[in-house]
């Protein structure tokens, strides 16, 4: 069940951290480029802005090189470890800011057709993560494993040392807030 994502397919998470642990530099930069984006991705998604979700993935990827050399194969999956860390130092950051914020406009996406349309995304963006900073953290967070970033059910148990039956019931109470929350804009917005 372990993942394998990079290159040539045949290192797994595992063995890339404990060729890391064992002082293969190539493994550091592997697993950077494996989990950094993902980690940064929910980061910015939870924190609604780069700078706190850059520094929030920096110190997620310095959490797992120092317990490289303690990891115990078995006890969780390295991805499911880094999911939970982030979720975590997100929540504490959300905690320690007690406000809600949203994403800037993404300024470097240059695939966009026109200004109109980046207009249009950006507000998009901005109600999505207005409505999921007014969630309680654990309906956010599960929301956007979920939906943002498509990890399964049983996953998100596993990330947030939970059910199953709890995350469904996290997901809709999400759901259903962002729904109340969006109203009437989820049609304006083009979401149905």
């Amino acid at each position: 069940m372990e993942r394998r994502s990079d290159t040539d397919g045949s290192a797994t998470d595992e063995r890339l951290l404990a060729a890391y642990a064992a002082g293969d530099r190539s493994a550091s930069r592997r697993i950077l480029e494996r989990f950094a984006p993902t980690v940064f991705r929910l980061a910015c998604r939870m924190l609604g802005n780069q700078a706190d979700a850059e520094d929030v993935t920096q110190e997620v990827m310095l959490r797992l090189w120092k317990m490289a050399p303690v990891w115990q194969s078995g006890n969780a999956r390295v991805s499911s470890w880094l999911w939970r860390v982030t979720a975590n130092l997100c929540t504490d950051r959300l905690r320690a800011r007690r406000l809600g914020s949203s994403l800037s406009p993404d300024e470097t996406a240059d695939n966009r057709p026109s200004q109109i349309d980046r207009m249009m995304e950006s507000e998009r963006s901005r109600a999505l993560e207005d409505a999921l900073s007014d969630l309680p953290a654990r309906q956010r967070i599960a929301v956007v494993l979920r939906h943002l970033e498509g990890r399964s059910n049983p996953e998100i148990a596993e990330m947030l040392d939970t059910t199953i039956e709890a995350v469904e019931s996290l997901l809709t109470r999400g759901l259903r807030g962002l729904r109340d929350r969006l109203g009437k804009r989820q049609e304006e917005l083009g979401w149905t």
